[in-house]
Order: C-alpha cells, then sequence, then structure tokens
C-alpha cells in the first residue's frame, strides 16, 4: 500500500520543455520577450493608429534579433530553425498583431529566399543589410487578380537587351509602404506555365516603382499594407533571384517556411489571450463568486486549452522535421490551417468570457481577434490548406 509521500501528485503549474528546444532557446527566450514587453509593448495602442516605426528594425537588427538562424558570416545568429519559432511566439507579447506580422514578412517570408537561392552578390547587397534591420523587405505575390491562384499572377518581366522590364500591380503587400526591397514574382514566359514564373530582387526606389496607397484593414492596423504598381521597371538581368523561370517552386518552397511560422504565432497568441483571460476569469465576480467557478467558463477554459496544446504539439513536431531536412508540405498545411483556426475560436470565446468587457477596445481581446482573424487568410487560406491536404491522399 502506498504511502502518502508517495502518492505521485500532477503538477498543473509546470511546463515542460518540449524536446525541440534546449537551454540555448531558452536564454533566447527570455532575452527576446524581454526586450518586447520593455521596448515594444508598451507603444501597442499608439501603433494601432500610427502604425509601429522603422527604428523598431533598427533596434531587432543591434539585438541581432532579425537573423537568428543565419550564419554568422552574413551578420545572423548562426542559430536553429526553432530560434525563428521562438522569435514567432515572443513577440506576441507586443499585443501588436499588426508589429509581429510586420516582422515575420522580414524575417520569415522574404529574406529566406534571398539567402537560399541569391548570389553572393545579392545576399551582400540584400541579406546583410536586412539582418542589420538597415534594409527592410517586402514580399510581392498577391494581384488584385490572383491571390491563392498563385498561377495566375499577370506581373510581367520582359527581356530588353542586358535588362527585364516589369509591368503589372500587386497589392496587400505588408511593408510596402517602406520596404528598401521587394522579392517580387512575375510572369516571364507565358507560355510555360508553371516554368513561366522567375523571381526579382527590386530596390523600391526605383523609377516606375509606384506606392499607390496604404489599404486599410479589419485588424493588424500596426501593419502598413500596400498597393503597388510597377509601370515600365527596368532591372538588370542579375535583378533575378534564382533561377529563370523557377520561381513559382521558389515560391511555393518560401511558403512552407511562412505557414509553419504562422502556425507559431497563432498558437502562441492563442495562449496569451487564454492567459489573460484566465486571469480576468479569477477577479470578474457574478452571482457571488468568481465567473471562472462556473461549469460553462470552466468548460470554456478546459475545450481552449486542449486545442491549444493539440495546435502547439503539431507545429512543434512538424517544425522538427522541417528542421531536420523533411519537406512535410502534408503537416505543414496541417498546423497551419489549425492553428490558425484555433487561434480565431480562442479569441472568440475570450471575448465572450469577457462579455461587454470584450467587445471594448480598453481590455484589447477585441483586437486579438481582428488581428488573429488574418491568419485564416494570409499565406494560403483555410480552403487551398484543404485542398492541399486532400490532394496529398491522391484526391
Amino acid at each position: 500500500m502506498a504511502t502518502a509521500e508517495k502518492v505521485i501528485k500532477p503538477d498543473y503549474g509546470s511546463r515542460r520543455k518540449h524536446f525541440i528546444f534546449n537551454s540555448d532557446h531558452d536564454r533566447l527566450r527570455e532575452s527576446i520577450g524581454s526586450f518586447v514587453e520593455k521596448e515594444l509593448a508598451p507603444n501597442a495602442d499608439e501603433w494601432e493608429n500610427t502604425t509601429f516605426p522603422d527604428w523598431v528594425f533598427t533596434r531587432m537588427g543591434e539585438l541581432g534579433f532579425l537573423g537568428l538562424s543565419y550564419p554568422e558570416e552574413y551578420g545572423g545568429q548562426g542559430g536553429d530553425y526553432p530560434c525563428n519559432l521562438v522569435l514567432a511566439e515572443e513577440i506576441t507579447k507586443s499585443d501588436s498583431g499588426g508589429l509581429a506580422m510586420g516582422v515575420a514578412v522580414h524575417t520569415d517570408m522574404a529574406t529566406p529566399p534571398v539567402f537560399l537561392f541569391g548570389s553572393e552578390e545579392q545576399k551582400q547587397r540584400y541579406l546583410v543589410p536586412a539582418i542589420k534591420g538597415e534594409k527592410i523587405s517586402s514580399l510581392g505575390i498577391t494581384e488584385p487578380d490572383a491571390g491563392s491562384d498563385v498561377a495566375g499572377i499577370k506581373t510581367r518581366a520582359v527581356r530588353d537587351g542586358d535588362d527585364w522590364v516589369i509591368n503589372g500591380s500587386k497589392t496587400y503587400i505588408t511593408n510596402g509602404l517602406r520596404a528598401d526591397f521587394i522579392v517580387l514574382v512575375a510572369k516571364t514566359d507565358p507560355d510555360a506555365g508553371y516554368d513561366g514564373f522567375t523571381l526579382f530582387l527590386v530596390d523600391m526606389d526605383r523609377p516606375g516603382v509606384i506606392r499607390e496607397k496604404k489599404l486599410e484593414k479589419l485588424g493588424m492596423h500596426a501593419s502598413d499594407t500596400a498597393l503597388l504598381a510597377f509601370q515600365d521597371v527596368r532591372v538588370p538581368a542579375d535583378a533575378i533571384l534564382g533561377q529563370e523561370g523557377k520561381g513559382f517552386y521558389h515560391i511555393m518552397w518560401e511558403l512552407q517556411g511562412e505557414r509553419l511560422i504562422g502556425a507559431a504565432g497563432c498558437v502562441a497568441g492563442a495562449q496569451r489571450c487564454f492567459d489573460r483571460t484566465l486571469q480576468y476569469a479569477t477577479e470578474r465576480q457574478a452571482f457571488g463568486r468568481q465567473i471562472g467557478k462556473f461549469q460553462a467558463i470552466r468548460h470554456k477554459f478546459a475545450e481552449m486549452a486542449t486545442k491549444i496544446e493539440s495546435a502547439r504539439q503539431l507545429t512543434y513536431t512538424t517544425a522538427w522535421r522541417f528542421q531536420n531536412g523533411d519537406y512535410p508540405v502534408r503537416e505543414i498545411s496541417m498546423a497551419k490551417l489549425y492553428a490558425s483556426r484555433i487561434a480565431v475560436e480562442v479569441a472568440d470565446e475570450c471575448i465572450q468570457i469577457h462579455g461587454g468587457a470584450g467587445y471594448m477596445k480598453e481590455y484589447g481581446v477585441e483586437r486579438v481577434w481582428r488581428d488573429m482573424r488574418l491568419n485564416r487568410i494570409g499565406a494560403g487560406t483555410d480552403e487551398i490548406m484543404l485542398d492541399v491536404i486532400g490532394r496529398s491522399y491522391g484526391l
């Protein structure tokens, strides 16, 4: 018969570290978290109205946060892929989805193709200053008539002597108003199907690049989102990023990392919203007791916690495979789909638990919902993710 001293009791207060993280990641998490809480979070409300300033990139570059997994020879920290996950998670402490989005586009969407496919000269010209925060990057895929249908892109690049001349437009471009350069997807051979697209590195101060307007959005107010036009923009042949005609495949690879980082951010954002709402439920009184003591509310938290944890485990395990050389497109699509869905669901439930207060800007919960909602659209809609997953089974 077991004595009382030998009885093992559950320790709900401890959080076991996932196997993809080690002590170096813990220290990085503390460093990024401290910076975000001290220097970024206090400005969250102001930046909702003004968009976050460029000094955020400069400061993060100084601290080494913009090149965590890039080699030291380019100014990076030489870390592994989980370092990027740590950044995606910790930056949610800024309480600004727009800021997190603007930084993620720079660190995990626009610069990875430069590192993987760029020439040494391109890396020195674009990647090195981007890691320092001296140049801000953006990614140009979506067009007014081509979003999920990447193959429907109409922006054209036509060879003219030693140069290429680009004409077209891009929309919903994060960092579009402030970017120094854009990784642009253009059609170079209209008759080659998927082999007719090429990536270009385009300096945003080139003649013919027009930042037409800042777009108004439901959420992510702290980030600038632009409609861009390219009118007879002339770029040299060495502006091609990667192989001519392989731009579609290059960008499909880029989207996998973008989706995985998005999933990690969704999980962390949902957890933060959960934690803040749990605190509210222990303080708010109704009918003579804490609202968290009512079964209806308690069950809401149980459902949310279970979904957050399953999304976290799916994201972490898939990230481990990605880090170790696998190309798990099916699981990345699952992680992105599920994490973005549960993040919106959690934010909605947290508004409900807050009641009328949740609908007020004062508590910040409504902002979480507005910011999170984009994740079910950007980097591949729910519907596209479902189609990718379904097709992976031969359907």
